[in-house]
């Protein structure tokens, strides 16, 4: 039930930022909102938890509100990033901010990789300093977020 309320709350915050237009010249650059979810299944389930959260919930949005191709880039983001965060925080060095700011630049260099090979050129590479800088701002406000949830909200271990 746990798994299935934290991947609910994330598809419904993915949806939510999804109706929120972004003025940015950079395509990609958002908040993350859902990510928050993950950050905090990631300090509340397990590595394996955080996972299968952020999996499901890829999938589920890509198939409700996407497109396969755009699923494509959402995948290799949340992959991406969530290895660099269960490293992160199994190396106990960071708290849910520095976790989660590392996994915002790290999520993004997902997505370029995956576009320079959809569109078999680097030039998408230009883009990723301005990715990088709005990944870890965007990361620290999730972080943010997460931490405080993190804080106050216990799950019972059933």
């Amino acid at each position: 039930m746990t798994y299935g309320l934290m991947t609910a709350a994330a598809i419904v915050l993915g949806y939510i930022e999804a109706q929120i237009p972004y003025f940015f010249t950079v395509p990609g650059v958002k908040l993350g909102l859902a990510n928050s979810v993950a950050v905090f299944a990631l300090y509340r389930l397990s590595a394996a938890g955080a996972a299968a959260v952020s999996a499901v919930r890829v999938l589920a949005a890509g198939l409700l509100f996407t497109s396969p191709f755009t699923m494509l880039f959402s995948a290799a983001g949340a992959a991406v990033s969530l290895c660099v965060m269960i490293l992160l925080k199994k190396s106990g060095r960071f708290s849910p901010v520095g976790v989660s700011a590392a996994g915002g630049a790290a999520h993004n260099l997902g997505q370029i990789a995956v576009a320079a090979l959809v569109m078999e050129s680097g030039g998408v590479y230009w883009f990723f300093p301005v990715l990088c800088l709005s990944g870890v701002a965007a990361g620290v406000i999730i972080g943010i977020i997460a931490g405080m949830l993190v804080k106050r909200i216990k799950i019972a271990q059933i």
